[in-house]
Parts: C-alpha cells; sequence; structure tokens
C-alpha cells in the first residue's frame, strides 16, 4: 500500500492532499545527455538547439533504453495519423518517465508507452483508436477561427475579446493542437495552411482593427506560442497595443513557461516583459501569462522559478489552461495532483481544462461531456473556491462553456446541445443565433452500444458530407488568406 492510499484511509477522504515538492528530473539518465552541464541545461538557445525533431534525434538521445517497437510505433504514426510534426524541448523530454532508473537495453520501453507527458507530445499509432480514430465531426479548424478572422490571425470571436495569433510556430508541438490547421509543420496527413501576410503588415492590421473597434477591451497574444517571438518585436507590438484607450486586459500565451521556462529566464525577455508590464499599470491595464500545463509531472523547480521571474517583472497572474486528455489527466486524482503542484509549486492559478476538441484523430484522448461533467464534481471542495478551475467545453460557433451549461443532452447518440447569448462576429444579421442550439459530439467508443450501432449506420454517410464541405470552407479560408 502506498503512503498516499494509506492517508487517504486515514483522512477518510478520497483525494488525499500532500505538499508538493518539485524535482527537475536527471537528465544525465538519457544517454545523449550524459555529459550536459547545468549551465548548458539553464540556457535558453542549448534548448532550442537539441530539441527533438525526428526518429533519428530520439534514437540519438536514447540509446537502446527503448525498443525498436516503439520507434517503429512512432515512425508509423508520423506516417499515417498525426496532425502535428515532432518537435519536444529537452525540458519537456526530461518530464517523460522522470522517477524510472534506466538499467539496461529496452530498460525504458514500457515507462515511456505509460507516460503521460510522452502520451500526448510524442503519440504512437497503437494509442490511437482503430474503430473511430476520428469522430465523423472532427474538423481541421474545428472552432472555425479562420472564419471569424477581422484581419489576418485576429479572431474576433467574442463580443469584447480577440486572439491574436501573432505567429504560426511554438518551441513545442502538443498532439492534440487546436490549431493544427494552421500551426507547425505540414505532416504527411495534414497540408498546413501558410499565413499569406508580411508579419509586419499582419500585426499593422490587427492594431489598425483594434484602433477602429472600442468595443473590445481584451486581446489574447497567442499564436503559436509568443515565447517564438523575437522579445523586441512582442515588446513593440504590445507597446503599440497599450496606446490603444480600449484595451484593459492582455494576456500572453505561451506553453513554453513550462516546455521552456529558460526563456523567460534570459535577461533581456525578463527586461522586456518587464518595461511591458510598467507601461501596463501605469495605463491601468492587466498583463498576464496564460500557459498549459498537462501533468503534475512537467511542473519542475525550472517552471516555478521562471514564473517567479514574471511576476518580479511585474506580471499579474499566471494562469493554467490545460486540456482534458484520456491516459493524462482525466482522473480525479491526476487533475487536483496537477492543480496542486501549480498552485502551491509554482504560483501558477488553475483556470480551465478544456475538453479536447474534435479534430481529426483525437479520438483517444477526448472525454465525454457527462464524463467531464463528473470530473468537475470530484474536483470540487478540495482547492480553494478561486483556484478551483473550471472544466469547459469549446463549442463550435459557441464559445467556452461550463459542461453543466449545456440546454439538452441526447446520452445514447452522445449529442450535446447548447445555446448562447451573443453573437459571433460572422452573425451580426442572424435573427436566429441566439435562439437556436448548436451541437458537440461525445467519442463514439464512449456511448451505449444501441449508440454505437447508430453512429455505424449512420456516421460514415455524415463524414463523407463533412469532408465535403471542410473541403470547401479550406478553399474559402486559402483565398481569405490570400485576400488578407
Amino acid at each position: 500500500m502506498s503512503i498516499e492510499t494509506a492517508i487517504g484511509l486515514e483522512t477518510g477522504q478520497p483525494y488525499a492532499y500532500r505538499q508538493t515538492r518539485l524535482v527537475e528530473p536527471d537528465w544525465t539518465r538519457f544517454p545523449g545527455w550524459r555529459e550536459v552541464t547545468a549551465e548548458q541545461w539553464r540556457d535558453a538557445q542549448w534548448q532550442r538547439a537539441h530539441c527533438v525533431k525526428n526518429l533519428r534525434q530520439l534514437r540519438e538521445l536514447m540509446g537502446d533504453l527503448i525498443d525498436d517497437r516503439f520507434y517503429d510505433d512512432l515512425e508509423r504514426d508520423q506516417t499515417e495519423r498525426a496532425t502535428m510534426s515532432m518537435l519536444v524541448p529537452p525540458q519537456m523530454m526530461n518530464t517523460m518517465a522522470p522517477h524510472t532508473t534506466p538499467s539496461g537495453p529496452g530498460s525504458l520501453t514500457d515507462a515511456f508507452y505509460a507516460d503521460p507527458v510522452r502520451g500526448y507530445m510524442l503519440p504512437v499509432f497503437s494509442d490511437r483508436r482503430t474503430d473511430w480514430p476520428s469522430h465523423p465531426h472532427a474538423t481541421r479548424d474545428s472552432l472555425h477561427e479562420h472564419d471569424m478572422w477581422a484581419a489576418e490571425g485576429l479572431t474576433h470571436r467574442y463580443p469584447t475579446k480577440v486572439l491574436a495569433e501573432l505567429l504560426p510556430t511554438c518551441p513545442q508541438y502538443c498532439g492534440h493542437c487546436t490549431r493544427m490547421d494552421l500551426v507547425g509543420n505540414s505532416t504527411p496527413q495534414i497540408q498546413k495552411l501558410k499565413l499569406a501576410g508580411k508579419p509586419t503588415d499582419r500585426l499593422a492590421a490587427m492594431l489598425d482593427y483594434l484602433r477602429r473597434t472600442p468595443e473590445v477591451r481584451d486581446v489574447v497574444v497567442s499564436g503559436g506560442d509568443v515565447a517564438n517571438m523575437p522579445i523586441a518585436r512582442l515588446e513593440d507590438f504590445l507597446t503599440q497595443l497599450l496606446e490603444i484607450e480600449n484595451i484593459r486586459d492582455i494576456r500572453l500565451a505561451t506553453k513554453a513557461l513550462m516546455g521552456m521556462p529558460q526563456h523567460w529566464l534570459q535577461d533581456d525577455v525578463r527586461a522586456g516583459v518587464e518595461r511591458v508590464a510598467r507601461l501596463a499599470r501605469k495605463r491601468g491595464v492587466s498583463v498576464a501569462i496564460h500557459t498549459h500545463v498537462n501533468h503534475a509531472n512537467s511542473v519542475t523547480p525550472l517552471v516555478a522559478e521562471a514564473t517567479q521571474a514574471m511576476f518580479d517583472a511585474g506580471v499579474r497572474d499566471v494562469r493554467n489552461q490545460g486540456v482534458l486528455l484520456n491516459g493524462v489527466n482525466a482522473d480525479p486524482n491526476a487533475l487536483l495532483d496537477l492543480c496542486f503542484a501549480l498552485l502551491d509549486g509554482a504560483q501558477i492559478m488553475p483556470y480551465y481544462f478544456y475538453m479536447c476538441d474534435m479534430i481529426p484523430f483525437s479520438e483517444h484522448w477526448r472525454v465525454s461531456v457527462a464524463d467531464a461533467q463528473r470530473l468537475q464534481h470530484h474536483i470540487m471542495g478540495y482547492l480553494p473556491g478561486f483556484a478551483t478551475p473550471r472544466i469547459v467545453c469549446d463549442v463550435p460557433f459557441v464559445g467556452k462553456r461550463w459542461v453543466h451549461q449545456l440546454a439538452d443532452y441526447d446520452h445514447e447518440r452522445g449529442i450535446s446541445y447548447w445555446t448562447k447569448n451573443y453573437r459571433t462576429s460572422i452573425e451580426a444579421a442572424d435573427p436566429e443565433a441566439l435562439t437556436r442550439t448548436y451541437e458537440y459530439y461525445d467519442p463514439i467508443h464512449t456511448l451505449p452500444e444501441s449508440g454505437q450501432r447508430w453512429w455505424e449506420q449512420h456516421g460514415r454517410l455524415e463524414e463523407s458530407a463533412l469532408r465535403a464541405a471542410e473541403t470547401a470552407a479550406a478553399s474559402r479560408r486559402t483565398a481569405a488568406l490570400q485576400a488578407h
């Protein structure tokens, strides 16, 4: 019996809280990093230069600690299923199988297969479902963000908020990326769209729109990941943003606070953030950082140090927006472990857990709305109210909704129905936008047998019709990109 189980029995609670002690795993356990010094490890450029981008580099790093069956499994996934190319920084690789000591050839194979961080950063073919690897209603741009572009890369979806995608790259590529339509390199399965405008022209067009649209007060500055933008260019954009009177909130979206904290510890980055934060305070604007951590193993002392550096620079809040993923965190204990690691270990506020979006080949990660509701129930009462994350469903054409906000739910077919109280930017003249219901779909394998039979009979036809519509939509997006 584990200590945690014993404590749980003693207290009579389903979850046993324990104080968080962060540990930086020993990167020298991997053969390829046996000689890497602590100074090198803390260097952001060294981290970027030693990212794992392909199977050859993974083999060079791991040697024979992983069997060929894993490499073959990974290679097949990259060829037949992956929507994102391989890009894993050393910091993230080091949190895979962090507590396993290599003992000879193949000794890390099982640990890698079971590891939660590996599960979404290096998905393998055997992870994926074979019955319904994609839902019939899965789409490349599942949230229809491109349809709501006010300028190239600027999504005006909510009445007072916009999303500014400054660039289409990240320091790391997550297998479940909701922006897989645009972000990262093309894969054999997915030919990515490309931003057409020059970066300076695109950013200027975004700023011009915001100056002309006084109802917008909140800008999420994202991508991709703002950590991939040189700090001088990011600072220049944010400074111009702060000159717009109606902007009151700025949120910088960066998974790199966890995946490459070394970036945020660089002197020039700290100084740039400090200048932006000082100007924001002077103008009464809140600047926060939103990061993306999915498992407690990813919260290490370096993550806590980078977070503190951002607080010291004047950032108001650092919040986490994770994604519910089967095999990673879709469990009450795993979610609470992550929340306490964030809150106690790194002073990062647990904020949202999104249900994984309906992108291609994501069914093995997704959970049903009913399961998400149960998870929300199970995590209540342990964390302070202000730090209890909301589990949300990002419903196409609707936006974020708490998982208990649905209007109706067909449990047999796994179809939930949602309403909204505002129009998106493409519905200004739609008289039914606030009265119609919008659909979201559970993974088919979670349904009762009768529901699975229904999808077997109807799903292939729906999928065929949707693919035809998606092809037409992709053509419209390409034309829109060229027009922008």
